[in-house]
């Protein structure tokens, strides 16, 4: 009796054991919140801005790993975001302009979509919708136009998303009260509005209440929300009250050498220069005013999509990444907005709170890329990745911020035929343009982080030049160099 007592006593601790086993194979799915801004540098309270206001994204950070040292791979908004949401780099996905804007569906005829070079690829939103997760997309994560334009279809990509919400609000409305530095150029030049109206009845506060409801809506059901804001991007348009927090005349201006764009190398400042030439300090006041007037506006939508987090009881559960598709110059070197390879258009904010997560509260140093945010979230989420991803998981640096991490970070833009690459770890920054025919430029963060002395032609440096050169070699390979009129390939 007792033999046959202690065999069922067996027999019941392994079946318990054997459903503790299953039940933990069967742990409920975390949800990510992947909130996106547009054309956002790194001027947040949390990366030591002394001026700006962003409690919401500052609250983030505190509870986050904030990566001091992340980077995007193209300063442009449609070969970013194509690149971050494929895994693929910039040469790969073949996407190096933005598609032209405009109204009519006609005006985007001939653009290519990524897919049509990479046939295969399975979008990060796609792996999470193809694993049963709501995937749903808020507002602007591909780039397929500013809020109400016609196109949109044609330049998002249906496979990724399971519901889309294009917001459109009041700025769009209100575009004829818009000061702008060249006319009928709202979303490409520099611009603002401090508007009348109230937060929610902006294309921002829109796209926060949509993100809520859908958040609502999916509650116990495992979710991969994507929320793509438009602010900061030009037109900078908020309401006035945010204005408010930054009186134009008592914002400083950078300091720019008067001899710094002759020294070259001449593609290094050949974007946005003509927008510096038009302005006077007045007015440069004025546009970075609506530049951190749009910051605040944006941050205080970030903040009600975090508070429903909370509200819903979803922190918990959720992964939450903040991150912009580039960074952008307010003046530095005498450029405005982006595709420059100088620290402040290449360089973005990252936070990734992973609950749970021992480096949570804490920063890295490591040099991480956009790219990674692609395994990093597979691999949170215990979903199997494609091989051919570029980037790397960053968990290690979740876990321990200060990791060893030995990546650097490739960053590329096009001038008319021929490219310009850069290289940035943590000390240097390296830059070639057109391979080195047309200019290199070697930049010592440690000594010089606004970038203002080229160390290039050093001769005590030439060992940093040929160790990053080499690393610029196997990003960009010769016969991986495109031209930005590369079209698609035709249909069979």
């Amino acid at each position: 009796m007792r033999a046959a007592a202690f065999a069922i006593l067996i027999a019941v601790a392994c079946a318990g054991t054997a459903r503790a086993q299953a039940d933990a194979g069967k742990a409920k799915p975390r949800n990510v919140l992947f909130l996106i801004a547009d054309d956002l540098n790194n001027r947040l309270g949390c990366y030591g801005d002394p001026l700006v206001k962003s409690p919401n994204i500052d609250r983030l950070a505190a509870g986050a790993v904030r990566f001091d040292r992340a980077y995007c791979q193209f300063p442009l908004c449609s070969p970013s975001r194509t690149s971050l949401l494929t895994g693929r780099r910039p040469n790969d996905t073949r996407i190096l302009t933005n598609p032209r804007a405009g109204t009519q569906p006609s005006d985007y005829t001939g653009t290519p979509h990524f897919r049509e070079f990479v046939a295969d690829t399975i979008t990060l939103p796609q792996l999470f919708r193809q694993h049963g997760y709501f995937v749903a997309r808020v507002g602007k994560l591909y780039h397929y136009g500013v809020p109400g334009q016609i196109g949109t279809d044609g330049l998002d990509d249906p496979k990724s998303w399971d519901k889309v919400v294009n917001p459109r609000g009041r700025d769009k409305i209100d575009e004829a009260k818009i000061f702008s530095l060249a006319a009928g150029g709202l979303g490409g030049t520099l611009s603002w509005l401090a508007a009348e109206g109230r937060d929610a009845e902006q294309t921002d506060g829109i796209g926060a209440t949509e993100a809520i409801k859908l958040m609502e809506a999916q509650k116990g059901k495992p979710f991969f929300l994507a929320v793509g804001f438009y602010r900061p991007h030009t037109p900078y348009v908020a309401p006035k009250s945010y204005f408010d927090l930054y009186p134009a005349a008592k914002i400083p201006l950078p300091h720019v050498p008067a001899d710094h764009w002759a020294a070259g190398p001449a593609p290094a400042f050949a974007s946005h220069k003509k927008e510096h030439e038009k302005l006077d300090d007045r007015l440069r006041r004025e546009a970075i005013q609506g530049y951190l007037a749009s910051i605040s506006f944006m941050d205080a939508q970030v903040g009600r999509v975090l508070d429903a987090l909370t509200r819903l009881g979803l922190a918990n559960d959720t992964i939450v990444v903040f991150t912009s598709d580039h960074g952008y110059l307010l003046g530095e070197h005498g450029l405005w907005q982006k595709q420059s390879l100088f620290e402040e258009s290449a360089r973005v904010p990252l936070l990734i709170r992973s609950p749970g997560a021992a480096g949570n509260g804490k920063t890295s140093p490591r040099t991480v890329e956009l790219v990674d945010l692609y395994p990093t979230l597979a691999d949170l989420c215990v979903l199997p990745a494609p091989q051919y991803l570029a980037g790397a998981s960053l968990r290690p640096l979740l876990e321990n911020p200060q990791a060893v991490w030995k990546r650097p970070a490739f960053t590329q833009v096009q001038r008319g035929t021929f490219p310009g690459h850069s290289v940035r770890n943590e000390r240097w920054r390296y830059t070639e343009w057109d391979r080195g025919g047309k200019g290199v430029e070697l930049y010592d963060h440690a000594a010089d982080p606004q970038e203002m002395k080229n160390l290039a032609a050093v001769p005590q440096h030439a060992a940093v030049v040929t160790e990053l050169k080499s690393l610029a070699r196997q990003n960009w390979p010769a016969a991986g160099d495109i031209a930005p009129t590369a079209v698609a390939p035709k249909k069979k």
